[in-house]
């Protein structure tokens, strides 16, 4: 596939806070951001992070693309229901051959999934990772000791008579889209 991947800052931070931004170029090559998400990233600032983003900015591994003029009403009335930089991560993936909007916000994904752009979380994309085995267990195991207790332990997503699954399980249970899936698997 080489359909590009459109980001919102949020997953971008996150990764970059725990310096594994390079998670996502060794899977999807480079990802395109928007003018706004990019003002959102601050890789001119002392945040933590900020170091990470600007060296992938550098290397090509995060590109800036701007929004065309026209779609300046259209963002102003998404800006009504999000912040800036997911309206515009939502107007560029739909104006652009993208492979999946990266975006962890639910309303986010509640609006693009609608206008026909797939979504995928951080989450979705480490289990890309590990599944793909493209990094080794011991660089991505401190990442799902993070990200996975939050997901399998979500009360309110498992209905009441559903039996609470074991962690190793669950993870490989999760079905992910084709989007999401490496080019070689």
């Amino acid at each position: 596939m080489t359909a590009v991947v459109v980001a919102d800052a949020g997953p971008l931070i996150g990764l970059a806070r725990i310096g594994r931004v390079s998670v996502l170029t060794s899977l999807y090559g480079s990802l395109v951001v928007s003018d706004l998400v990019l003002a959102e990233l601050h890789v001119d600032s002392d945040r933590p992070g900020a170091r990470a983003l600007s060296a992938a900015l550098a290397d090509g591994a995060i590109r800036q693309q701007a929004l065309p003029d026209v779609s300046a009403t259209v963002l102003a009335r998404l800006c009504l229901l999000l912040d800036a930089g997911e309206a515009s991560a939502i107007l560029l993936a739909e104006q652009t051959d993208c492979r999946f909007l990266l975006i962890d916000e639910r309303r986010g994904r509640q609006i693009a999934r609608p206008r026909g752009i797939p979504t995928v979380g951080l989450a979705g994309v480490l289990l890309a990772a590990k599944r793909g085995h493209s990094y080794r267990t011991r660089i991505l195991a401190p990442l799902f000791v993070l990200v996975a207790p939050r997901i399998l332990t979500d009360e309110r997503r498992r209905p009441s008579c559903a039996p609470r699954p074991a962690a190793r399980s669950a993870l490989t249970a999760v079905k992910l889209p084709a989007s999401v899936r490496l080019a070689s698997a």
